[in-house]
């Protein structure tokens, strides 16, 4: 049980998320994915609210009948959520990986992102 990778990936989402805390004055730039989509939302936990959000599920993205989970969607998404977080006035926020681990998706959308906001 203490090695399986559900259990893995939960203790690294805990452990980002204690350290997020500490840093409570910026927003969280949260994302998930899954086999076929990834979802990012910018969210403030102070007010427990969702600022900005996109998906690779809009129709500006969506590519019918292939995964939209890979690289080249990762770094559309960051731009796009970025853009929509400068057109609020959202400049700087802490990144939330949730339990991934920072390579190939994860890594290409980090990259895109912090061009427009500053983690």
């Amino acid at each position: 049980m203490a090695n399986s990778k559900l259990y893995k990936f939960d203790r690294r989402k805990n452990r980002i998320r204690y350290k997020i805390k500490q840093v409570s004055d910026r927003n969280r730039l949260s994302i998930y994915k899954s086999g076929r989509h990834i979802y990012a939302q910018i969210i403030d936990d102070s007010q427990s609210k969702t600022l900005v959000s996109a998906t690779t599920l809009e129709s500006s993205l969506l590519q019918k009948d292939k995964s939209n989970c890979n690289k080249i969607m990762a770094e559309k998404l960051a731009q796009l959520i970025s853009s929509r977080a400068v057109e609020l006035g959202i400049k700087q926020v802490v990144f939330d990986k949730g339990g991934y681990k920072y390579h190939g998706v994860i890594k290409a959308f980090a990259d895109e992102a912090r061009k427009k906001l500053s983690f």
